[in-house]
């Protein structure tokens, strides 16, 4: 055999080798993929599950009657006569059509407000340079640490003394900065290409022009995300509100249904049933915009 002959053979053979190899190695690739896949959905089912059990379990308490449901889990679980009647009571004797009305617009304009003054605050922290802008920016990522539960008795006296205590302003105000909210959008435009703010510039653009006019338009994504966060944040709180509302027209979902266990007393079933309906238009946001929400805050808006 020449010397030919013998590298035409071992590259054949070299080829041969790769070629079989190649086919084995994807299928050791395809097996451990389906292997994850497969131990992944086990795990998201089984976290579905106990998400649901606590969900599902309230809807039953909900549609029992009250006295079934004051003798425990055990009556409850075992009584298949489900009734409306505590949705009934809520509707008629409640109030919770105006608890509905106060927090829809405390939520509204607050996070209408948060989203304008965060963005603000965050487009000036990424694009613009001033003296001291990174102490300013390390100030407000210390804000995150400080508890909501401290400045509670400060800001009841502030709005004491601005006489807006029982207003719808009082549960707005405090709300506004919002310190993540600031944290996400400058993450958010530091991600967005200079070279666009640029060519802004060069064709006139001030400052104001390229927040409002190209900034914004690009951070819908981010936008929608803090706007529902935000929104749903101010629909749960309960602490401030509490606080700062004594006037039953003015009360919000969360005070509202603390009224309601308090007049109710150990009316579980009709409780469940506030809370359920508290929760079904957040749960209703958060399934209709559930990618914004995402995308958002992952900073993925801007796909190239």
């Amino acid at each position: 055999m020449t010397a030919t002959e013998s590298i035409t053979t071992g590259r054949a053979k070299l080829r041969t080798g790769v070629s079989s190899a190649a086919p084995t190695s994807a299928a050791k690739i395809g097996v451990s993929g389906r292997g994850f896949t497969i131990a992944s959905g086990v795990v998201l089912t089984v976290f579905a599950i106990i998400w649901l059990i606590p969900s599902l379990f309230a809807l039953k308490t909900s549609l029992s009657d009250n006295g079934v449901a004051a003798l425990g889990a055990g009556a409850i679980l075992s009584n298949w006569n489900p009734t409306l009647h505590s949705y009934a009571s809520l509707f008629q004797s409640g109030d919770i059509w105006n608890w509905y009305l106060a927090s829809g617009i405390t939520s509204v304009i607050t996070a209408v407000l948060t989203v304008l003054f965060a963005s603000m605050a965050a487009f000036a922290l990424s694009r613009l340079v001033f003296r001291g802008r990174n102490v300013a920016f390390l100030l407000i990522i210390l804000g995150i640490m400080i508890p909501t539960q401290v400045l509670i008795i400060p800001i009841f006296q502030e709005l004491n003394a601005v006489g807006l205590l029982n207003t719808y302003w009082s549960v707005i105000f405090p709300q506004v900065p919002a310190v993540i909210a600031v944290f996400i959008f400058k993450q958010f435009f530091d991600g967005i290409p200079k070279e666009l703010e640029e060519a802004a510039r060069i064709d006139g653009a001030g400052i104001w022009k390229v927040y409002w006019s190209v900034i914004l338009p690009l951070s819908r994504p981010v936008i929608a995300a803090v706007t529902i966060l935000t929104f749903v944040g101010v629909w749960n709180n309960l602490l401030l509100p509490l606080f700062v509302l004594s006037n039953p027209d003015l009360m919000t979902i969360p005070v509202g249904l603390a009224t309601v266990q308090g007049s109710f007393g150990q009316r579980y079933a009709d409780i469940q049933a506030g809370a359920l309906l508290a929760a079904l238009p957040l749960i209703i946001l958060y399934l209709v915009f559930q990618r914004q929400i995402v995308e958002g805050v992952t900073g993925s808006g801007l796909k190239g």
